[in-house]
């Protein structure tokens, strides 16, 4: 079950990192090496304009100052080509513009990924505004007439010669960042800066000018624009802290569920006394790892974080005694994990620090010196940690998801009151789609 729940895991990973980056990038370059393109010319200046267009407003709409700089980079370096090359970029200014851009294109990218998203405000825009000033001024210097003849007799890699082997160097460098960014963090907006950067080599390797230069640049402003929205996508219905899908991805999977399925709840045991004796930072890794781990639950079950310390996976076909084994499995791998706590050694300076500061706040308060006594907490080095699972399934007294999430509910409650570190599968009584508050409350 693992190995497959890990096969699963590595395929998300792979097809978030092929689209819509590699598949847009993909049409782009057949349509460029297909005869059709001389003919869709004018279809081609429209999808160019319409991209930029629609681009720009939508980094407004999403007050994404990063993909706003992104495409105004694409935009000025195709406009700088275009303008200084006078058609020709063999050699003279055409041919140093191409040089340029294939230096300054990767570097821009790697400075707007690593700036970090400040939105469109006051104090987030000037910066990149200079950056751009600065670079448009050395354009114009670099490129007057007169001065392009030496960078004219570089050895070329394109079928025209525009671009030099040693430009190479920055593009490779900066793909080699975006996949290792990607790597780590799996965030849409790495994978495409690098699929948008490819688009902009094949831009200048086959010709910097024409139809199949809009159509590259067109591309690579389109897959900026995709990866926002995917971003978007991405936290609108993943959460953000564990990275597993969130409420709104459980909703959603709730709409298609069909009569056979069992849905079970999770809760972490005692989880309040972790926030409250080691902190929150020890608590968001606790949610971290829980999470992990339900992300492998294994028997085609799905996990999502509800909130808070609960999260829920539903079993799709699968009855409720079936999915209590894959359970059961479950809490034993949760139970048995050696939990270790990053920055301890950190937070028991932070801590010491903290508690000194205090302390000295308590002798010039003689007065208040019990009430503000501090007490020095240690973070061990690992953490037991366990948690208490309730599952149901649908049948003739609640059919309706949200009754079958109560029952699992209930069952949760049940397994707390037996002593936690537990699986219960829901009874079949009556239920009403009240939620007793008083049970949820009991939990911890």
């Amino acid at each position: 079950m693992a190995s497959r729940s890990e096969a699963g895991v590595l395929g998300k990973i792979w097809k978030s990192w092929l689209i819509p980056g590699g598949l847009l990038l993909a049409v782009a370059v057949g349509l460029v090496n297909s005869s059709i393109l001389a003919r869709v010319a004018p279809s081609i200046t429209f999808y160019y304009f319409a991209i930029f267009a629609c681009g720009i407003l939508l980094a407004w709409r999403f007050n994404s100052s990063r993909l706003l700089f992104s495409l105004l980079v694409l935009l000025l370096a195709e406009r700088a080509v275009e303008f200084f090359s006078g058609g020709q970029t063999h050699s003279g200014p055409g041919h140093t513009a191409v040089v340029l851009v294939a230096v300054l294109v990767p570097m821009n990218f790697l400075a707007l990924a690593a700036m970090r998203e400040r939105g469109l405000t006051i104090a987030g825009i000037p910066p990149r505004f200079a950056l751009l000033f600065v670079q448009s001024v050395l354009f114009a210097v670099v490129c007057r007439p007169g001065t392009g003849e030496a960078a004219a007799s570089a050895p070329g890699v394109g079928p025209s010669g525009s671009v030099p082997l040693w430009t190479l160097l920055s593009f490779g460098a900066a793909a080699a960042v975006f996949v290792w960014r990607f790597f780590q963090t799996h965030k849409p907006i790495e994978a495409g800066f690098l699929w948008s950067l490819a688009a902009v080599f094949l831009w200048l390797y086959f010709g910097p000018i024409g139809a199949a230069a809009d159509c590259y640049v067109a591309t690579a402003g389109l897959i900026l624009v995709a990866s926002l929205i995917e971003t978007s996508y991405v936290l609108a219905y993943h959460d953000e802290l564990t990275g597993i899908p969130g409420r709104r991805a459980f909703n959603d999977a709730l709409l298609s569920l069909d009569q056979n399925y069992a849905i079970a709840i999770v809760d972490i045991d005692h989880f309040k006394k972790f926030n409250d004796t080691y902190g929150h930072d020890v608590g968001d890794q606790v949610l971290r790892m829980i999470a992990s781990r339900l992300a492998e639950v294994g028997g085609e079950g799905k996990a999502f974080r509800c909130g808070g310390e609960e999260f829920a996976i539903i079993f799709r076909d699968t009855a409720a005694k079936d999915a209590a084994e894959v359970l059961e499995q479950l809490r034993e791998r949760i139970q048995n994990s050696a939990f270790r706590t990053r920055g301890s050694e950190r937070r028991r300076a932070l801590d010491a620090a903290d508690a000194e500061r205090r302390a000295d706040n308590d002798r010039r308060k003689a007065a208040t010196r019990k009430s503000r006594k501090i007490a020095l907490t240690v973070v061990p080095e690992s953490l037991s940690v366990t948690v208490s699972i309730g599952v149901a399934e649908p049948n003739t007294r609640y059919r309706e998801p949200e009754q079958v999430i109560q029952a699992a509910d209930q069952s949760l409650y049940r397994a707390k009151q037996a002593g936690r570190n537990r699986v219960e599968i829901a009874s079949t009584t009556p239920l009403r789609l009240t939620r007793n508050k008083s049970a949820g409350a009991s939990r911890h």
